[in-house]
């Protein structure tokens, strides 16, 4: 009954909340110039620190709440993705780079900001890629 319970929560979280965090995210978020994460800059550091643990456990929740999906209904990639936006560890720009570049990732989220009238994302050449002219 518990994971039943679990399972049915989930998928309708994410129904609701993933939509509504791709639409949300800026469309420039994956561009060399948002690297920096400066949501908590500036605050009193008691703040900021409070502020990077919860948005790292919530992170981690969502990632987590992901990687189960892959196994009970939801949508498994994208809560994953998320999950890993929310969260700070080394080469996660890289990571998410590669996930997004994902063309069924992609397409997925750009079609769900097509529904909410915002533009699809940006996202920057690979290191191999010649740009168009």
């Amino acid at each position: 009954v518990g994971l039943s319970v679990f399972s049915a929560i989930t998928f309708v979280g994410s129904l609701i909340l993933i939509p509504i965090l791709c639409v949300k995210m800026g469309e420039d978020y994956f561009m060399p110039h948002r690297d920096k994460d400066e949501t908590l800059a500036g605050r009193h550091p008691v703040l900021r620190w409070t502020g990077l643990i919860l948005k790292n456990v919530m992170g981690v929740l969502v990632l987590a709440a992901g990687i189960s999906m892959l196994f009970l209904p939801g949508q498994g990639l994208l809560t994953m993705i998320i999950g890993i936006m929310m969260l700070n560890f080394p080469g996660k720009r890289a990571l998410e780079l590669r996930l997004i570049r994902l063309p069924g990732v992609l397409r997925a989220i750009n079609h769900l900001r097509a529904r909410g009238n915002h533009p699809p994302l940006q996202i920057p050449p690979r290191d191999g890629d010649v740009a168009a002219s």
